[in-house]
């Protein structure tokens, strides 16, 4: 993105809160007004108290010298009063303001995040995606309202500046003006550099925070294999990598800032020496000198400001790139112009020649076709990587197939919304997932609207009844991550309740008893008796033991339906099936007789 549309969105994204920009910039324009007065009570002391100069001024010409004096110092605090009004009353608006826009613009990161597609949250690491929404946003109140509003608010302040100094002397004006364009050549010889050192200084921090999301999502791992001394000498060096692009960063913005200092400073020389010498000829008042050395003070501010920030600027572009970059992807599944909404579907459901790919040079699934009519269950078989969990996900349409159709009442799910077709299905997912929360708010994930009286009905119905009378606060004990741990067929049994309580027409089931033991199998194959009564089954199943009552069993290898039929029959047929079953079977006997 160039910087010009980099402006234009932040423009854009400034203008819902133009009127409180206007009272901004008001307030700047009062403060403007106080620093051109702020040196005239001292000149007023100098000139008129002290060297008992001529008062022009018919009212303060009837003061005596000691109210004069009183006058000019009670002005001074009432002017410093005033002004610290108007910066508080600014300092205030624009932070409020800048907050608003990086709140907006983070919700709409999060929201666009929600959108993409699972293929999407597949190539990127969620590390980076942390940064960007935590971190990165902040660049746009940066831009804005430490960088373009300051540099607005400069610019008025220093047109107020420039045009009061001109009517005192011209050449002291023209001599402190003359340090612009050097500013203007430094600025732009800079520019890319900051730009540069920010983009690296931002890509390191996100590989940071990745690391760190790694090992501590994995924790167990690490722990298990003894791994903590190889993850903490990765996180330092990313660590340390990521400061010292930072440094870097730093340490330029510092060198650009001291360098404006210096040339503001041989500005600030060169007046000063041609002002002593208009002085000493009587051009100008001793009081008239500190004025306008006061003035040059009040000018250089805001041109020092523009020219500081614009570094700061490029330091934030860079952030917000990240930001606006992730916010114009445009998600791979989403609703078409014309998509029609489903109704609470029957739950016939059809694979018509689908092929679908993660990668195009392989292909997972090649010409997948079944129909399972309403109420019926169909399980999928097959060794790792046959596909099973890609089925799952395209009939969800968390994919779209690469060519073929899934059909859901006879309509290509294409040509639904979303909303309305994942609101048709309920899914049981290995391994299961619990929320941070109540267990009452993960029971409701699907159906946060129900009465307490459909919870505590899912809950029983998914055996859940004596585990909550067991949690000293029932269904509001706070469980997952930061409250009470649940077993892993706990964690199931809760995620059979949420979609029990659903009371979708299709399930899907992702080898709902795979990582569990015989007992607390036996606990959840009650509970998926319940859930799968009615209801149109997708079930992928590891142990194969569990779907012989199932309708229709798909045996998948290497992305194809190699045999298809009734338990007994693909027993009968001495096939791929049977070989997978015979070997569970004898598995399982070995480890009983072990």
């Amino acid at each position: 993105m160039s910087g010009i549309k980099l402006y234009l969105q932040v423009f854009r994204r400034m203008r819902p809160h133009l009127w409180r920009l206007a009272i901004a910039l008001a307030a700047v324009a009062l403060t403007s007004a106080g620093e051109v007065l702020k040196p005239w009570p001292l000149k007023i002391v100098i000139d008129d108290v002290l060297r008992h100069g001529v008062i022009a001024n018919a009212l303060l010409a009837s003061l005596t010298r000691p109210e004069l004096l009183m006058a000019a110092c009670g002005a001074l605090v009432v002017l410093y009063v005033a002004l610290a009004i108007l910066t508080v009353t600014n300092n205030y608006i624009t932070i409020a303001i800048g907050q608003r826009m990086v709140n907006e613009l983070r919700a709409q990161m999060f929201d666009r995040l929600q959108r993409l597609s699972l293929s999407f949250h597949r190539r990127r690491e969620i590390g980076d995606l942390m940064v960007r929404i935590a971190y990165d946003t902040f660049s746009l109140q940066t831009i804005a309202m430490n960088g373009i509003f300051p540099v607005v608010s400069s610019l008025v302040m220093l047109a107020g500046m420039v045009f009061v100094m001109f009517k005192m002397d011209v050449t002291l004006t023209l001599a402190a003006v003359a340090v612009v364009p050097m500013l203007i050549v430094l600025m732009i010889a800079v520019s890319r550099r900051i730009d540069r050192l920010a983009s690296g200084a931002r890509i390191k921090e996100s590989r940071l925070y990745t690391v760190a999301h790694q090992a501590l999502a994995a924790i167990h791992v690490v722990q298990a294999f003894t791994r903590e001394e190889e993850s903490y000498r990765e996180f330092v060096q990313s660590s340390s990598e990521s400061l010292s692009e930072t440094l870097k960063l730093y340490i330029f913005q510092t060198f650009y800032a001291g360098a404006v200092n210096v040339m503001i400073a041989v500005g600030t020389a060169v007046v000063i020496y041609i002002g002593v010498l208009h002085a000493e000829s009587g051009k100008l008042t001793i009081g008239d000198l500190i004025v306008f050395t006061t003035y040059l003070a009040s000018m250089y501010a805001p041109v020092n400001q523009v020219f500081q920030t614009y570094g700061l600027i490029e330091g934030a572009k860079a952030g917000l790139k990240r930001c606006l970059e992730l916010i114009d992807i445009e998600p791979e599944i989403k609703d078409r112009t014309n998509a029609r909404v489903l109704g609470r579907a029957s739950g016939y459901i059809e694979f018509d020649n689908v092929v679908f790919s993660y990668d195009a040079s392989r292909p997972v699934l090649k010409s997948i076709s079944f129909r399972a009519e309403p109420g019926q269950t169909i399980a999928i078989v097959g060794p790792s990587g046959a596909g099973k969990t890609t089925m799952a996900s395209l009939a969800a349409r968390f994919y779209d197939p690469a060519s073929g159709t899934v059909r859901i009442d006879g309509i290509d799910i294409r040509e639904l919304t979303l909303a309305s077709l994942r609101g048709n299905i309920a899914m049981v997912l290995q391994p299961p997932m619990v929320l941070a929360g109540t267990m009452r708010s993960n029971i409701a994930l699907g159906r946060p609207l129900a009465a307490e009286r459909q919870i505590e009905q899912a809950a029983s119905m998914a055996r859940l009844g004596s585990l909550i009378d067991r949690l000293p606060h029932g269904l509001d004990e706070i469980v997952g991550q930061g409250g009470h741990a649940l077993s892993e067929g706990e964690a199931q049994r809760v995620t059979i309740a949420r979609a029990l309580l659903k009371d979708a027409p299709v399930l899907i089931m992702d080898e709902p008893t795979s990582a569990l033991d015989t007992e607390t199998e036996s606990l959840v194959l009650d509970a998926i008796g319940e859930l799968m009564r009615g209801r149109t089954t997708l079930v992928i199943a590891h142990r194969l033991s569990t779907i012989q009552n199932a309708d229709l069993i798909l045996v998948l290898r290497d992305g194809l339906i190699a045999e298809s039929g009734s338990f007994a029959e693909l027993l009968s047929q001495r096939g791929f099936f049977s070989y997978l079953y015979d070997l569970q079977s004898w598995g399982g006997q070995k480890a009983a007789g072990a």
